[in-house]
């Protein structure tokens, strides 16, 4: 049975019939790319994508947008900070191999090729875009380009693809078992790539990773981490342009002016009030896009004094001030939409006040929001790292360092990646917790062995696997050895030592 691989073909281990996978399935696959889903054979099926298409574009162009407001703008700055940490000398993320059970030759050739893959796509120096262009889109793709006369040297070029333009296809093949009822047969994916024309992608040319993230009245949508902050951000900028209009309007103090118009008729006195109203008003106009305040005779006046007829027998012309608003300076509802906002992008409210001290001598002293904002930053890195999956697995088949088997049943799960980080909260966390651990062994071992053995202080108090438990054993049976043997050596050479005998003194004339 071979398949096809960057158009080869790579020939899978044959497996006896009583070892095949006779498994029926009658539910489509579950997705979470915003793949068109659709079942039919493998030619004439056609697909409607301008909905599709047109949505998601709309909504990727909405978070670009929404990613530009200095409010969302310093919290994406936050999140990816905290994700990736940028280094002089080392790469933002390396690859740990501990649990996989090859020897380091292979070992060593694996992260060498992983090196390679992020040679390809400057992550040294490029790690910080390339982690935003994922967060703010929802999702970031790279075309894989390889040399095909030359499959075996792997990975050429890595460019990357507007989302915008690239929308992926899975063909549901199904047929009839011997009931009548419809199974799923097999399931064909690829991509359909449209700029100025239409192209059909395979699966293999394409690395992708999303969010996760999918619309779940449309799950051909994929979603932004940005999607819930929208709303939020909506409100919070009409509520700061209304409080502007209110503070332009209401801290001036207004006049209320009683213009005597004598005994003139009503139409003649509407044109007498107009002609003072031209002549002495100042109208004022807030600029809600550009956030000036301007004199504009086209625009409704948002500071506007009053003028009321009089007429004769009145008490003549007269001018009446109006107080100034009270209480201009309340901002709680502005704040309140602010944490709102924040705590719609999991990041700790706190960080929106430019005072904040940051304490790292304890964690006890670690807010909880930065724990829980600490768990969905490792959440984020471990969605990202799916690229890094996705392109490692193609690398290494084409070199072949390994087979497809080889990756699905013994390499996939058993590899992670280890981002560099800035923050020491956890390990500040783990020292506290390490530390309390040891204060009980301590006095645990002072009752005795009557009360607690040693086996059940290292397994149940300070928590050491068996592992570590063998580990720590071999290691201070060699230390105990080196320290033994350093001491009979150091007796040996007392015992060999003479003492030298006493010099005379000279002797003085």
């Amino acid at each position: 049975m071979a398949f096809d691989f960057f158009g080869f073909k790579i020939v899978r281990k044959e497996l006896p019939p009583e070892e095949q996978s006779h498994i029926n399935n009658i539910v489509p696959p579950v997705d979470t790319e915003g793949s068109i889903i659709s079942s039919g054979g493998y030619f004439g099926t056609s697909y409607n994508l301008e909905f599709s298409s047109t949505n998601e574009n709309l909504l990727i162009n909405k978070y670009r947008e929404v990613s530009m407001q200095p409010e969302i703008e310093s919290a994406i700055d936050e999140i990816i900070n905290e994700a990736i940490s940028i280094s002089d000398t080392n790469m933002p993320v390396e690859i740990v191999l501990d649990g996989l059970k090859y020897s380091d030759e292979i070992k060593d050739m694996i992260r060498g090729e992983f090196d390679v893959i992020l040679n390809l796509l400057n992550f040294k120096t490029n790690a910080y875009e390339i982690f935003k262009r994922w967060y703010v889109d929802g999702r970031i793709n790279y075309y894989i380009s390889i040399d095909t006369k030359k499959s075996q040297e792997g990975i050429k070029q890595l460019s990357f693809m507007d989302p915008r333009k690239l929308k992926k296809v899975k063909d549901v093949i199904k047929k009839k078992n011997e009931r009548g009822v419809e199974i799923i047969d097999k399931v064909e994916e690829y991509y359909i790539y449209s700029d100025k024309q239409t192209v059909k992608l395979t699966n293999d040319t394409i690395a992708t990773v999303t969010s996760g993230l999918v619309d779940d009245k449309n799950n051909i949508i994929v979603l932004s981490y940005l999607h819930k902050a929208i709303k939020p951000l909506n409100q919070l900028r009409m509520l700061e342009d209304a409080t502007v209009i209110y503070r332009l309007a209401r801290a001036p103090e207004r006049r209320i002016f009683y213009v005597d118009v004598g005994n003139l008729p009503k139409l003649k006195a509407e044109q007498y009030l107009n002609e003072i109203i031209g002549k002495y008003r100042n109208k004022v106009v807030y600029d809600s896009e550009t956030g000036e305040v301007r004199d504009d005779k086209k625009t409704l006046s948002m500071i506007d004094d009053f003028w009321i007829p009089r007429r004769e027998g009145g008490r003549g012309t007269e001018i009446t001030t109006l107080p100034a608003g009270q209480n201009l300076g309340e901002l709680d509802d502005i704040k309140y939409f602010q944490r709102k906002l924040y705590n719609c992008l999991h990041v700790p409210v706190g960080r929106l006040e430019n005072t904040a001290t940051f304490n790292s001598a304890r964690a006890t002293e670690i807010n909880k929001e930065e724990i829980k904002f600490f768990k969905f930053v490792q959440r984020l890195r471990n969605r990202f790292s799916i690229l890094f999956i996705d392109l490692l697995k193609k690398q290494l088949i084409l070199k072949r360092i390994v087979t497809p088997e080889e990756w699905d049943s013994e390499i996939a799960n058993e590899i992670y990646f280890d981002y560099k980080k800035d923050s020491y909260f956890m390990e500040f966390n783990d020292s506290e917790i390490m530390k309390n651990r040891m204060e009980v062994a301590k006095e645990a071992v002072g009752l005795g062995e009557d009360y607690f053995s040693k086996d059940y202080i290292k397994k149940h108090i300070l928590k050491l696997t068996e592992e570590e438990v063998d580990q720590i054993e071999v290691e201070t049976g060699v230390e105990k050895e080196d320290e033994k043997e350093n001491t009979e050596t150091d007796a040996a050479g007392v015992e060999g030592e003479t003492t030298p005998e006493a010099t005379p003194p000279e002797e003085t004339q």
